[in-house]
C-alpha cells in the first residue's frame, strides 16, 4: 500500500447534509481498500479562476493509504459526480 493525498473541490451550493453526504462517500471509497491517516475539510473558499462560471468552493484534503486499485474507483467515481468541480489524486512522498 503506498501513500496518497487527494484535495477534491465541491459545489459551493450544495447543503450541509449533501456535503456530508458527499464527503462520506468519498471516504467509503478510501476506506473499503485503505486507511485515512489525515481528513480535512478546508471550508468555502475562493477560487483562483472561475471554473463553469463558479468563482466559490469547498476545499477537502484527504490524506490516506490504499492500494491503486482503490485509486482507480475513487477516480472513476470523482470522474462522474456531479458534486465534484475539480480532483486531484497524487502519490505523497513525505
Amino acid at each position: 500500500m503506498r501513500k496518497y493525498e487527494v484535495m477534491y473541490i465541491l459545489r459551493p451550493e450544495l447543503e450541509q447534509e449533501a456535503l456530508q453526504a458527499a464527503v462520506e462517500k468519498f471516504q467509503g471509497i478510501i476506506q473499503n481498500g485503505g486507511e485515512i491517516t489525515k481528513h480535512d475539510v478546508m471550508g468555502k473558499r475562493r477560487l483562483a479562476y472561475e471554473i463553469n462560471k463558479i468563482r466559490d468552493g469547498v476545499f477537502v484534503l484527504v490524506n490516506f493509504t490504499a492500494t491503486p486499485d482503490v485509486i482507480a474507483e475513487l477516480e472513476r467515481v470523482m470522474k462522474i459526480s456531479d458534486e465534484v468541480i475539480r480532483y486531484l489524486i497524487t502519490k505523497d512522498v513525505a
